[in-house]
């Protein structure tokens, strides 16, 4: 595919590896306080060192990968940012690796790129949750507000997937009694309704909901 965005003036990192490259140097306070980085993927390697300078030029950190075979071994789940993707891609296409991101639990924000778009397959793309889908020839600024929009919600489903896995922790802290009062109170029942049904005491439900209220980190439940 013939590359779409000139050329840069910054210069890009002579070290290569198979199927992929680091192409970041220069940082801005914006992009370095999120340590996010954007991943590409597009076979042609033109493409890759354009959109690799494009995008460093405004000072995040890239990672270019020539397929998602390539992606898929040297991903760190862990990493926050956002992919950048060309729709075809020999073996496992755009819309393939898409899927099978959404299968595992950290999915990346998805900015599509294709010289070969046509409606049902952005319509495809977007109903699987891609930020954007964006056909070649494109602005330079609409790819570059695409990246900010779809690494604003990586930030956001970071956080709710760190909030679900500390509600988990809490949760699993619980004994089964407590785990009993706490189901019994979200049902709405009042102590002496949950003390009736678990066949003890007003004062020991009341005892059991401080220890769920202190483990849980509620305010009031």
């Amino acid at each position: 595919m013939a590359a779409s965005t000139r050329s840069g003036q910054l210069a890009v990192s002579d070290t290569e590896h198979p199927g992929r490259r680091d192409v970041s140097r220069r940082t801005d306070p914006a992009a370095s306080a999120t340590a996010s980085v954007v991943f590409v993927v597009d076979d042609d390697a033109s493409v890759r060192d354009s959109l690799g300078r494009l995008i460093s030029s405004v000072g995040f950190k890239v990672e270019t990968f020539a397929n998602a075979r390539a992606f898929l071994g040297a991903r760190r789940p862990d990493a926050p940012g956002c992919l950048v993707l060309d729709v075809r891609l020999p073996g496992l296409s755009g819309l393939d690796l898409q899927r099978e991101l959404a299968e595992t639990d950290a999915a990346l924000p998805i900015v599509f790129l294709t010289g070969h778009g046509d409606i049902p397959m952005s319509v495809q793309a977007m109903k699987a949750g891609a930020v954007e889908f964006l056909t070649k020839p494109f602005r330079q600024q609409n790819l570059l507000d695409a990246i900010r929009s779809a690494i604003e919600r990586d930030r956001t489903m970071r956080a709710d997937r760190a909030e679900r896995a500390e509600l988990r922790r809490r949760y699993a802290s619980l004994t089964p009694r407590e785990r009993d009062v706490l189901a019994w109170i979200v049902a709405g029942l009042l102590n002496k309704q949950i003390a009736a049904e678990l066949g003890t005491s007003e004062a020991t439900v009341k005892e059991q909901r401080g220890h769920v209220m202190a483990k849980m980190q509620a305010g009031s439940v």
